[in-house]
């Protein structure tokens, strides 16, 4: 196709999808097709993204396009666009138009904008989230290829999540700011949607340089951007589960432990306390950087304040009342909450967590329009804060048919890593898909099969995949029996203990050549699961093997194996 012949395709699939909410001013097709004609003259050369249609959040500048930040009043036309939309420009790409946000990029809903709210694509009846709605929905929806978004407080990933595509929230600074209406100047980020991971890399590696003018710039280091293979398995820090919040989403928690059973698959997983980065977040909103959000429209708030949406006007109202002496605390204290962030994730190589609590319904915001928005931003709004990179990709459908998402989350300038763990992350969603399409059985493993010990390759020889990390009803007792290799018995008994183990999907036609390999005493049987699920699992058929040691008390293989080798040394 030529770049004319997709500037075409795009104006139709624009037309088809029927949704003015989606942009600002409407999709500028006399300015697209001009630029189709240049590019098609000049050839691709030189131009890596020759052709590539995207679009532009309406609060970074575009020359002679007026950027609004979704408030008319406020609207002006500038003179030059944004040097981030230079670069794509200049690489080739093709602007289709400015898209919705709620106003002032001051929401994670996506529906505080006198332009509507654009529709989500995956969800009807909910949210697209914000402020970047426009941009998430146009990728999602097909209609361009990726888009530019911002991110303060999780911007350019809520919708993302929300709309079933790729996000990602470089390192502060990375990327300029200059022509950028701000949100808070000192946190804000340039983001990107695509529907892939490495799109949105590509699109990184033409944006990303340092900017002199821009005061907030930061060069990166030498081949931060260069791609990466992920070798050993990376360490993922995931919060101890009484630390998640999903305000009584129970899908949504269902879909969030499902995708760190993905995780496990290819990666180790170490519980991290999340209070110092939950900490940091709640100072966005409730600490002095509302008033940082206030300097920008003040003389507008002062000279017209019904032009600014009512929710988002006393949202920002409130940075009025922080004193000098405040700031200053809190800065304080930010500094040194990153100190403990920056400790929890010194032997980390990123985090992992929900992207998003939930997807809302547009009557839950209408309802609580304050309390919601807050609630998604329980794992989005201490990045920037903590300066931080992080990058939110799909995690499939929760089991009410919502979409779900979940990011990897790691200091500045690790976009790369970000990136490999999210390349191995969607590839371990695929393999799981096909996995469920075959018929399998649920195997219960309490000893050398587990991950990490030696007879765990068998199971995956036979194609098994890990689902999760289980704990036996307290019904069980648990031996090591005599020879070598050691294995473990578990017996079912009066006055048992919760035994450890891994609960895999292993391929039906698989199981006979499995079982044909089990050693007496050991054999396959039904488990009790303290979740009340009865699983096949091995077992020991005999209720009382000859010199077996009971290690019940240690509560599982591993802690047993762990002791063993303490005594050893």
């Amino acid at each position: 196709m030529t770049p004319c012949d997709v500037a075409e395709e795009v104006l139709a699939a624009i037309a088809a999808h029927d949704d003015p909410g989606v942009w600002i001013g409407g999709a500028c097709a006399d300015r697209l097709r001009a630029q189709a004609r240049a590019l098609s003259e000049q050839g691709p050369a030189g131009r890596t993204l020759w052709g590539i249609p995207f679009a532009v959040k309406d609060n970074i500048d575009v020359a002679g396009l007026p950027t609004t930040a979704a408030c008319p009043a406020f609207a002006y036309v500038p003179d030059r666009s944004a040097p981030v939309v230079e670069a794509l420009e200049a690489a080739g790409a093709m602007l289709v138009g400015k898209t919705n946000l709620d106003q002032f990029a001051t929401g994670l809903v996506g529906v505080r904008s006198p332009y509507g709210a654009p529709r989500n694509v995956l969800a009807p009846g909910h949210v697209p989230g914000g402020s970047s709605s426009g941009s998430a929905v146009a990728v999602a929806a097909g209609l361009v290829a990726f888009a530019l978004g911002t991110d303060t407080a999780g911007s350019g990933r809520v919708p993302a999540m929300m709309n079933g595509v790729v996000g990602l929230k470089p390192t502060r600074g990375l990327v300029s700011t200059r022509g950028v209406v701000p949100a808070c100047r000192s946190l804000d980020c340039v983001s990107v949607f695509a529907a892939f991971i490495d799109d949105a890399m590509a699109v990184l590696d033409v944006t990303a340089g340092f900017d002199p003018l821009d005061a907030y710039s930061r060069a990166a280091p030498p081949r931060a951007l260069a791609r990466i293979g992920l070798g050993a398995r990376p360490r993922l820090g995931v919060p101890r589960a009484d630390a998640l919040r999903f305000f009584g989403r129970a899908a949504s928690e269902a879909a969030f432990h499902r995708a760190v059973s993905a995780c496990a698959a290819f990666a180790e997983l170490e519980e991290i306390d999340l209070a110092p980065f939950e900490e940091a977040g709640r100072l966005l909103y409730d600490g002095p950087w509302v008033a940082e959000r206030l300097a920008v429209i003040e003389r507008l708030m002062a000279a017209q304040p019904e032009a600014i949406h009512p929710v988002v006007r006393g949202i920002i109202a409130r940075g009025r009342d922080i004193s000098a002496v405040e700031t200053f605390r809190s800065q304080y204290r930010l500094a040194e909450l990153k100190r403990a962030a920056d400790g929890a994730l010194a032997s980390l190589d990123a985090l992992v967590l929900p992207t998003a609590p939930f997807v809302p319904t547009l009557e839950e915001v209408a309802a609580e329009p304050v309390v919601v928005n807050s609630q998604l931003g329980t794992y989005t709004t201490f990045v920037n804060l903590l300066d931080l990179a992080a990058v939110s990709v799909p995690a499939g459908l929760d089991a009410e048919g919502l979409p779900f998402g979940v990011s990897f989350i790691g200091p500045a300038f690790t976009e790369a890593r970000l990136a490999a763990i999210a390349r191995r992350f969607a590839g371990e969603r695929v393999a799981e898909a096909e996995a469920e399409a075959t018929p399998s059985l649920e195997l219960a493993v309490f000893g050398a099969h587990m991950r990490g010990l030696p007879l765990n390759g068998e199971l995956r020889r036979l194609g098994a995949s890990f689902v999760r990390e289980v704990t036996t009803a307290p019904l069980y007792r648990l031996v090591a029996l005599p020879g070598a290799p050691p294995r473990p018995g578990l017996i079912r008994s009066k006055g048992g203990a919760a035994i450890a183990g891994e609960l895999w999907r292993v391929p039906q036609a698989a199981v006979a050549s499995l079982l044909a390999a089990i050693p007496a005493p050991l054999a396959l049987g039904r488990v009790t699961l303290a979740d009340g699920s009865e699983p096949v699992g091995f077992l020991c058929a005999d209720a009382a093997p000859s010199r077996a040691e009971d290690i019940t008390g240690l509560g599982g293989w591993r802690a047993y194996l762990a002791a063993q080798a303490a005594g050893a040394r």
